[in-house]
């Protein structure tokens, strides 16, 4: 519930802002001099304006020397390809919109942070990984760390939810999206970073890649035609106009909850720290600082928890919704047996369960 009030909050927010016009370009310049800074006085935290700044994407990244004043901005080129004629804006600064026909692929903050965590994902499997055929056992602790959430992913989400035959096939996938999403939310933890999967772009990406595996699982398991049939679930022919159209909003809302999921917990947990950070600024004493501190840690060892629960869920929920694509092939393979079963478990649930009352 929390995470669904902050972002209302931060809707409600962003609109807010949307209706204000926009300030004089003088006084969005900071001063230079004394004189500037004699006549304007002391300028005001603006501490909602800053957290929608960190949490938001920008086509720049800004990193801050500690303990100093000196900021680096680097800022990134803009690629745009126009589909038609005049489709691109002639400036930089004015957004470009796919449908006006301009495709836009420059650089932002959170495509920087995304490739920094690719590059770490592939480093990490690239050097930490154990290639030595002739001492198969890992040695170290980032071997056997490697080794363990390897195994984890494997063993305890693919298998189990897929099955022993199916499982290691979709394996690669499933460590490929936990170790990913891992290091992204691990990274929004760094100073001066951002959380690439509080992105909605990035999330609904993710997503749309298990959504193609899954529909792929299931129309190689079961061939087009047992797919097709699947979506009737076996209903009588004037029920089909009713059940092909839930069937079909049912595959959706699967990659939606997953989107949506990542997106909410990552970019709320975020919001709450600096909110409660944000308090010592709006509220003017330091006093609220002993307060505020320690539950901003708090809140900040618990996103480190909620880092790696994330992208367990997300690989949970991948497994199990590839697992139901799955199975389509098995329901097709033996239906009778599928029925002999359920009447045997409807009549002795206990004979059926229990292979020690079998006779013999």
């Amino acid at each position: 519930m929390r995470r669904w009030l902050w972002c209302a909050v931060l809707a409600m927010s962003m609109a807010a802002r949307a209706q204000e016009g926009h300030a004089p370009a003088h006084d969005a310049e900071p001063a230079s001099g004394g004189h500037a800074a004699a006549g304007h006085g002391e300028e005001k935290i603006d501490t909602s304006t800053y957290i929608l700044e960190h949490v938001a994407d920008s086509p720049e990244v800004e990193f801050q020397v500690p303990l100093s004043d000196k900021v680096y901005v680097i800022h990134f080129p803009v690629w745009r390809i126009p589909l038609k004629a005049g489709a691109c804006p002639a400036s930089a600064e004015e957004p470009a919109s796919f449908g006006a026909g301009c495709l836009d692929l420059s650089l932002t903050k959170h495509t920087f942070w995304m490739l920094v965590g690719s590059v770490l994902v592939v480093l990490l499997f690239a050097f930490g990984a154990n290639r030595n055929p002739k001492q198969p056992v890992p040695h170290g602790p980032r071997q056997n760390i490697l080794e363990m959430l390897v195994l984890f992913v494997r063993n305890e989400v693919a298998i189990p939810n897929i099955g022993k035959e199916e499982g290691p096939r979709y394996t690669p996938y499933l460590l490929s999206v936990f170790f990913f999403i891992l290091t992204l939310n691990l990274l929004g933890l760094v100073p001066w970073a951002s959380t690439a999967t509080g992105n909605l772009s990035v999330t609904l990406a993710l997503a749309l890649c298990t959504f193609i595996l899954t529909q792929f699982a299931s129309i190689k398991a079961a061939g087009v035609g047992g797919y097709l049939k699947h979506m009737t679930g076996g209903a009588p022919w004037w029920i089909v106009p009713i059940m092909v159209p839930v069937e079909v909003l049912g595959l959706f809302t699967k990659p939606f909850a997953l989107m949506l999921r990542l997106f909410a917990n990552m970019l709320a947990g975020h919001i709450v720290l600096f909110s409660l950070l944000g308090l010592i600024f709006i509220i003017g004493h330091v006093a609220v600082s002993v307060v505020a501190v320690p539950f901003a840690i708090f809140i900040y060892l618990l996103e480190l928890f909620v880092a790696f629960l994330q992208a367990y869920i997300f690989t949970m929920l991948s497994a199990l919704f590839i697992g139901m694509g799955v199975a389509m092939g098995h329901h097709e393979e033996h239906p009778e047996v599928h029925d002999d079963a359920s009447g045997e478990l409807h009549g002795k649930p206990e004979l059926a369960t229990n292979p020690a009352n079998a006779v013999g």
